[in-house]
């Protein structure tokens, strides 16, 4: 079982979404966008927090049983070398616009592809909002 994000400010929609994603499969591999990727995906403010302190974070989790930090912009070569059964990816996705390269390297290893609920109002921007004073 593969997940992949950021997961820069960890809140309780990512936990709700890790443990779902563990419940898929006999292990949860988590495959962490690192500092310059989530720069690129998320703006020059992001991360909050460095790849290093997001990996420790995630692998205290009883759900999390390994991390792994990559720094292009897509995890489409990590997702061919794992080759995982199950694949996770949030509400905000759907399999039709998951990544050209991921979904590619997702089918040519057989993975199902899993879209889990997203839990409402629970996002890192809206938590970085409420820190930054916007509500």
């Amino acid at each position: 079982m593969v997940t992949n994000g950021c997961f820069d400010v960890l809140h309780v929609g990512h936990v709700r979404y890790l443990g779902q994603a563990r419940g898929l499969g006999d292990a949860l591999l988590v495959l962490l966008n690192g500092d310059a990727s989530v720069r690129a995906l998320k703006g020059p403010d992001r991360p909050i927090n460095p790849a290093e302190d997001r990996a420790e974070v995630l692998g205290a989790l009883e759900v999390v049983d390994a991390v792994m930090v990559f720094d292009a912009p897509r995890c489409d070569e990590w997702l061919r070398l794992v080759e995982p059964d199950v694949y996770a990816k949030g509400g905000d996705y759907t399999p039709e616009t998951l990544d050209a390269g991921e979904r590619a390297a997702l089918e040519a290893c057989g993975a199902e592809i899993r879209i889990l609920p997203l839990v409402p109002g629970k996002s890192t921007t809206a938590t970085i909002g409420r820190m930054r004073g916007g509500g």
